[in-house]
């Protein structure tokens, strides 16, 4: 009897601690998205469009450079009086300040660019990771990469604990994501 009792005990710890044992998973999200075709395409695609974007503002440098070249080599040889000099040189001014403008312009279409392309597929990659975890019953995925959690069972999420214990009501949305 004590026998069968020790074995049944020893089989219901068992039981009770493999129903509390979690599985975790973690991924490198550099090294899949390296592997995707879509990346690659979308690399190229936007690598095409900031070449594109930076040959017009390369040629208004160009342009620039070319034209105070001329007006020094004006002033030089005297070939410019003072008055028209300065105002020359109020121009090209305004020639740089809209370059830099130009810059700034460039920099947010590519930023634009860039998450018109990327976000369908990091959406794609999010979706067939959160997919992967609950399939396998993972509670929780991380990014080797980043060191960031990708995934997490709304199981775990203590958000409501901890307002409870800070006096804070309670959301009814399930959590405080």
């Amino acid at each position: 009897m004590k026998k069968t009792f020790v074995l049944t005990f020893g089989l219901v710890l068992t039981l009770a601690f493999s129903s509390f044992a979690q599985k975790f998973g973690y991924l490198n999200s550099v090294a899949l998205l390296s592997e995707l075709p879509e990346v690659k395409q979308a690399d190229s695609d936007l690598k095409a469009f900031q070449t594109q974007l930076t040959k017009r503002g390369q040629e208004m440098v160009k342009e620039l450079q070319d034209k105070a070249t001329e007006l020094d080599r004006k002033k030089e040889l005297g070939t410019i009086a003072p008055k028209d000099y300065q105002t020359k040189a109020a121009e090209l001014q305004a020639e740089e300040t809209a370059i830099g403008e130009y810059e700034k312009e460039v920099y947010d279409k590519l930023s634009k660019k860039r998450e018109e392309l990327y976000k369908p597929i990091l959406e794609k990659v999010n979706t067939a990771m959160q997919d992967v975890a609950k399939e396998n019953g993972y509670l929780l995925v991380f990014d080797t990469s980043t060191q960031v959690l990708l995934y997490a069972h709304e199981s775990l999420d203590v958000t409501n604990l901890v307002k409870a214990k800070l006096g804070i009501p309670a959301s009814t949305s399930g959590g405080g994501q």
